[in-house]
Parts: C-alpha cells; sequence; structure tokens
C-alpha cells in the first residue's frame, strides 16, 4: 500500500485525521503500537462537555468535515436551545432530502452537519444536550446508511454507526440505538458473518424492548434479521421471521413509530420477502409477491422500486424469459440514473450474470450497452 508524503504529513499535524482501516493496519504493524496510542482520536468520541479543544470538530472521519470556530462566541448571543432546535431541524430536512437527492450530492453535507453536531455537543448541557445528541445520533444514521446502502463503504459505513450509537447514548434515546444496532447487524450479515449479524440484532430487539417501539418497529427488527439470514444462505428461517412480521404488523401496538422511521412499510416487508421468496427457490410466489408490492409501492419509492424491479428481473431470467428480464433490468436503471443506488445496481449485476447463457441475444446487448455507458460505469467505478 502507498501512503504519500501529504498524507503523512497531516498524520504528524496536530489533529490528524481518523485513518482508513487499511492504513490503520498498516500503522500498527510498522510502529507496534494501539492506533490510540500513536495520537489519533477515534472518531466516535464524544468528549463531555467543554472538553473539546476550540476550533476541533470530533466529527466521524475529519477529511470530511473542516474546523469550527469556538462556540463561546456563539452561545453568548444565542439561546442553547434554539441551537439544538435549528440543528435538529436540519437534520429532519436531509432525512427527508434522503430520497430524492442524488446520495453523492446529499452526503458531504451530512457529514458536514455531523461535524458540527459534535462540536456543538461540547458546549451544551442537561436537556439540551440530550436534545442536540438525539439529532446528532440521527444524523450519523443517515450518513452511515448512505455509505452502506447507497456507495457502498462499508467500513466507513461500521464506523459510522458505532459513532451514533455513542451519540444515542448521550441522548438516553434506547430506540434509536436500537435502529442504529440493527443497522449495523447489515454490515456482516452482508458479509456472510452470521453470528456476528445476530449478535447485534439481538442487541437491538434489547434495547428496543427499553424503548417503546411501535409495531412497525418490531417488524422492522424482524425484516433485518430475516435479510441477514437470507443474505448467509438460510432463506427458510427468513421467511419465518418475515411471518413474525407480519402477525407483529396485524396485531399492531399502542405505540407510534418515531419521524425518523421512516424507511420501513408493509410495502417494503413485501419486498423484504418477494426477495427471501425468490432466494429460497419459490420463484412464482416471489413474483406475485414483487408484483403486489411494486403495484403498491410510493411515487416517493424510487429507490425501493429499483430493487424490485431488479428482484423481478431475476425472477423473469430464472424461468428463462432473457427479454422480459432486460426489461425489467431497464426499467431499474432509468431510476438510478435519476438517483444512484448501489444496493439496486447489485441486484442488476446479478440479474446479467445469470444472462450470460444469453449474451448473444440482442435484448442482453442491448442491456450490456445500458450498464457499460460512461456515466452508468463512471457511477460504479467511483463508488
Amino acid at each position: 500500500m502507498e501512503v504519500s508524503v501529504r498524507q503523512v504529513r497531516r498524520w504528524e499535524s496536530a489533529t490528524p485525521p481518523w485513518p482508513h482501516p487499511d492504513h490503520q493496519r498498516l500503522l500498527v504493524r510498522v510502529l507496534n503500537l494501539p492506533i490510540e496510542e500513536l495520537g489519533f482520536i477515534p472518531p466516535w468520541t464524544i468528549p463531555p462537555s467543554g472538553s473539546m479543544p476550540p476550533g476541533s470538530t470530533g466529527g466521524p472521519r475529519s477529511r470530511a468535515t473542516r474546523p469550527s470556530p469556538p462556540l463561546q462566541g456563539v452561545a453568548a448571543t444565542v439561546e442553547a436551545s434554539t441551537i439544538s432546535a435549528d440543528y435538529v431541524a436540519i437534520t429532519a430536512a436531509h432525512r427527508r432530502l434522503y430520497f430524492t437527492v442524488q446520495p453523492a450530492q446529499l452526503y458531504p453535507a451530512v457529514m458536514e452537519h455531523t461535524g458540527l453536531g459534535t462540536h456543538l455537543l461540547t458546549a451544551t448541557t442537561g436537556t439540551t444536550r440530550r436534545i442536540l445528541a438525539a439529532g446528532l445520533s440521527e444524523s450519523l444514521l443517515l450518513a452511515g446508511r448512505i455509505e452502506f446502502f447507497d456507495l457502498r463503504r462499508t467500513d466507513d459505513a461500521d464506523a459510522t454507526f458505532l459513532h451514533a450509537l455513542q451519540a444515542a447514548g448521550v441522548a438516553e434515546d434506547p430506540l434509536l440505538g436500537a435502529a442504529i444496532l440493527a443497522h449495523a447487524a447489515f454490515v456482516p450479515g452482508w458479509n456472510g458473518r452470521r453470528d456476528d449479524a445476530a449478535e447485534r440484532v439481538r442487541a437491538a430487539r434489547v434495547y428496543a424492548r427499553r424503548g417503546t417501539a411501535s409495531a412497525e418497529f418490531r417488524a422492522w427488527l424482524d425484516a433485518v434479521e430475516a435479510e441477514c439470514e437470507t443474505r448467509c444462505g438460510k432463506a427458510q428461517e427468513a421467511l419465518r421471521l418475515i411471518g413474525q412480521a407480519e402477525d407483529s404488523l396485524a396485531a399492531g401496538s399502542e405505540n407510534v413509530s418515531p419521524d425518523w422511521f421512516d424507511w420501513f412499510s408493509p410495502v417494503r416487508l413485501a419486498a423484504f420477502k418477494g426477495n427471501t421468496e425468490l432466494e429460497a427457490g419459490y420463484v412464482k410466489q416471489a413474483r406475485v409477491t414483487l408484483t403486489d408490492a411494486l403495484d403498491q409501492l410510493s411515487e416517493e419509492g424510487g429507490k425501493q422500486r429499483a430493487v424490485i424491479l431488479g428482484d423481478l428481473a431475476a425472477v423473469e431470467a430464472t424461468e428463462g424469459d432473457p427479454e422480459a428480464a432486460c426489461i425489467r433490468a431497464e426499467q431499474a436503471l432509468d431510476l438510478l440514473a435519476i438517483a444512484w443506488y448501489a444496493t439496486a445496481m447489485d441486484r442488476i449485476r446479478k440479474v446479467r450474470r445469470a444472462l450470460q447463457a444469453w449474451a448473444d441475444h440482442e435484448c442482453v446487448r442491448r442491456l450490456d450497452d445500458r450498464l457499460y455507458d460512461w456515466e452508468t460505469t463512471f457511477s460504479a467505478l467511483r463508488r
């Protein structure tokens, strides 16, 4: 691995950025010391009020944030409660923008926001500190979701989820902690590390019990575990969990989901189910489930629509209809041209591999032209 002179100078500065995981391994091996003893401050470290040096952000991966001026001059003229309310309002705006704005454009703004929130947190106490910490935790959760689902930066996402969990602890919000832990379960789950994923889901369920989890939230935890089981080759167990989630939704509860819980619904559970049925070999049932989910999905669900179209393309390929498979895949690509989503692109690439037997067909060549045009190829390689 090559390390530039500029990078070494940054590490030797007074406030060195937290190294990339590959660089961490290299530094530890060469210098024979733990990374924390080399002068680097972990990005998830949230110091107590007033303990951060002036001008330091303490935000995740300081390469994405710039030092902020000391807060004292601001706090003298603006109420801390106003600052926390404004910060939370911006967090909510980012949450809504996620569904329509290109992730590569939204991500830098979210990262800057988390750096600001970490800095502001050092100058607050009491209820205001908890409110601000909750907004910071939610913003970090959004950053981690973009890193994992949209940009496929898995190592970064794992570190961001850890930072988000610490902020949720400062906020004393167990339900937010449960949401973060469940998202963190995707990291090992999608890599086939079933035991690690299961442990994180168990922790998420414990935190959910400490909070006021709604029926929808409990169903989502089942869906998360189901997807991890599917990725680990346990589709039958995944289907059992999805059935459990459907029962939770049918039973309902008096608890209401928080505003930030906007990534799950009965339609999205059906999309989970259709993919799992496909992986389990129940192709005809998967077609019915996925088609129904596609019909019920709202217009705002462009990213999820692309995923479902990718799964329906896989259904067509499995049943030996390359023309229909290519049509579905191209429909998904049309949506990715509007808003990139790496998870959907993974589905399309899997379909293309399944279509190799028909590589000389015109429809498959047409799909290849779409998959490897300048913009799509650049987007894929960049991420």
